[in-house]
């Protein structure tokens, strides 16, 4: 159903607000997007970035509006798990049933070529520009140097925030009656460090791996970058024995990275430097509801329900909420209060969904993918997902490769796992598990 066109604010120039620029584009509207920080095409970005996995979900939304294959010119293709164990061997874990990659891209340059297509489609970008609050009632938006400086207002016809986590569009929202608002931070921080390309301008290790440094209470993640270096992440307690706290000079970095990652002394040449140079970031959960005000203003993204980064779904989850937005700006045509309506109850419970995954899969990533019995676990699921592939599909299947709705994927997987802690803890099941025996029972627990 066409719409009428209608000016538009999108508060956040990052990848789910550039993206969502492109939709409302698409859809007739004169689109105007602003962030409160510099150009990120004019300045070094790095030192506090996770890389991004692109999956089914986010790789649907790009494609959707015919710019997928320009991202993909830039994303690396990850068709395993690389575990780097502490005695220095390595183990592959294969990703799908069926093949399938998540794809490594640098959070900077996906920025950054974004901005360059939705500018070449005529959306505009207002840079350096701080809104402080907004008329909720009125779509207008508050613009000024400072919070109790002069402010200059803007009129639109809608505003979208996509300003992330600490969103301040969210802020003026939580002012309502009835706005429900939580956060909840982990005790756990990260910290990027980079392994450089070789002086040919090849990747030292693997780059169609994900690589893991799985150390239970902390962990060493590193994906490729298509300029031959790894964007690496350190995740570890704020406090305690093996913390930020605790490994404050340089002798511990490098005793730490000894004692837990001994085969990456050669692989990131300047550590010390990096550990001390970077900044350590925090990772929170939000979740809030409503995500809209009447026909007026409406968050997504982060903005709406920021999550821990341990699926590699944040971004995917925005993305697909841009989906589900334009899908119902199409069937309601200029009903913008139904379209909102309907895209927040869509859309909630999905990612309080993959909030909750995001939140368990640290356990996955940390400590499970080191473990024998896990990964005999993986070799039962894959055999049965072979045979029976209607009646059995691996959560992480569900998770990243699969448009099915997050919320089936979590209630599915709760299942599947009662089912494999039954099969997993049935004695002598190392010399048994590829037996016609255990294969009757999964069907007879799936019935």
């Amino acid at each position: 159903m066409k719409q009428d066109s209608l000016k538009v604010a999108v508060i956040g120039a990052g990848l789910v607000g550039t993206l969502l620029a492109i939709y409302l584009k698409k859809a007739g509207h004169d689109v105007h997007v602003f962030d409160r920080s510099a150009d990120i095409r004019k300045i070094e970005f790095s030192g506090r970035s996770i890389n991004l996995a692109i999956s089914t979900r986010g790789w649907k939304s790009l494609d959707d509006v015919q710019i997928g294959d320009q991202i993909r010119e830039i994303a690396i293709p990850m068709d395993k798990r690389a575990i780097h164990k502490k005695d220095g061997t390595l183990a592959f874990q294969k990703y799908g049933m069926k093949g399938e990659s998540i794809y490594s891209v640098s959070r900077g340059g996906l920025n950054r070529l974004m901005i360059d297509i939705a500018e070449e489609k005529g959306i505009h970008f207002h840079f350096e520009q701080k809104i402080w609050d907004v008329n909720l009632e009125e779509a207008i938006i508050h613009i000024g140097e400072t919070e109790r400086g002069d402010w200059t207002d803007l009129k639109f016809d809608k505003v979208f925030g996509t300003d992330g986590a600490f969103s301040r569009v969210r802020h003026r929202m939580q002012r309502q009656n009835l706005f429900d608002y939580s956060q909840v931070f982990l005790k756990l921080g990260y910290k990027e460090l980079c392994i450089p390309a070789n002086e040919d301008g090849t990747h030292k290790i693997d780059p169609n791996s994900f690589h893991i440094w799985p150390r239970s209470e902390f962990m060493l993640i590193a994906l490729a970058n298509e300029d031959g270096s790894f964007t690496c992440t350190l995740f570890m307690p704020f406090e305690g024995e093996n913390s930020f706290e605790a490994i404050n000079t340089e002798e511990k970095v490098k005793d730490f990275f000894m004692n837990n990652f001994p085969d990456t002394k050669e692989l990131i040449p300047d550590l010390v430097a990096d550990y001390f140079k970077n900044p350590t970031s925090s990772l929170i959960t939000t979740h809030c509801y409503p995500w809209t005000f009447k026909d007026k203003v409406a968050l997504l993204g982060d903005a709406a329900h920021a999550i821990v980064p341990f699926y590699g779904q944040g971004m995917n989850a925005g993305f697909e909420d841009i989906s589900e937005m334009y899908r119902q700006m199409e069937k309601h045509g200029n009903d913008w209060e139904t379209i909102f309506e309907e895209y927040q109850k869509i859309r909630k419970p999905n990612a309080d969904a993959i909030a909750e995954l995001s939140f368990r899969n640290f356990v996955e990533m940390g400590t499970n993918t080191a473990d024998e019995k896990f990964l005999l676990q993986k070799k039962i699921e894959a055999k049965f997902t072979e045979k029976y592939p209607n009646k059995w599909l691996p959560l992480y299947d569900r998770v990243t490769f699969s448009l099915n709705p997050y919320i089936d994927a979590l209630a599915i997987g709760d299942q599947q796992k009662n089912i494999m802690d039954e099969i997993m803890s049935i004695e002598n099941i190392e010399n048994i598990w590829d037996s016609e025996e255990i294969e009757s029972m999964i069907l007879s627990k799936l019935k």
